[in-house]
């Protein structure tokens, strides 16, 4: 892989695996199982038939708890834990060939990319738990699932452009963060006083 290509797989597989950890895994895992794309040696065990049969499960079982508000809230919470170490650990074997500074920092790089993508999820998430209807959080599990499957193809087919369209992403998510979090503030604060 040529450094464009390392860049690219470390920042959409740690955006991705912030929405989707599950998601991420099971792509990865098919597009190099069905020779659509090469992943780095450390990477092909994503391919391996006990891998991919726990990441389809574990998607699907995401899939269902994010469908349920309060289910959704907890596990966005439990997954604050998960999602940017594993991101941490994608990107640690993306870089499998590079000197291990790069390979930590890349590390570093994806983890942190991970959590600002999760923390958009949870965010909007809790905003969207509050609503009685549960049309937005459906449509907000749906668009996310899509996002990062969508982003982990694109990082592995368009190195160079997924690298910019990741780096708008967080922006956007940064964005987002800060006014989701003026929001539940907002509302916290509302409820404490009613």
């Amino acid at each position: 892989m040529n450094p464009i290509e390392t860049l690219s797989l470390v920042l959409g597989t740690g955006f991705s695996s912030g929405l989707n950890l599950y998601a991420t895994v099971a792509t990865l895992g098919l597009l190099e199982r069905f020779g659509v794309i090469h992943l780095p040696d450390k990477l092909q065990i994503l391919a391996h038939p006990a891998v991919l049969s726990l990441a389809i499960t574990l998607y699907i079982v995401e899939f269902l708890a994010d469908k349920i508000p309060y289910i959704d809230s907890i596990w966005q919470a439990v997954h604050t834990f998960i999602r940017p170490p594993a991101a941490a650990l994608l990107a640690f074997s993306v870089t499998a060939s590079a000197a291990e500074p790069w390979r930590w920092g890349a590390a570093l790089l994806a983890a942190s990319i991970a959590l600002t993508s999760h923390g958009t999820k949870a965010s909007a998430r809790a905003a969207a738990n509050m609503s009685p209807e549960p049309l937005s959080n459906w449509a907000l599990s749906f668009g996310e699932d899509l996002l990062a499957v969508w982003v982990t193809w694109f990082a592995t087919a368009h190195p160079t452009v997924a690298v910019i369209i990741v780096a708008a992403l967080v922006i956007v998510c940064l964005f987002l963060l800060y006014h989701l979090f003026r929001f539940l503030r907002r509302t916290f604060r509302k409820l404490a006083q009613a």
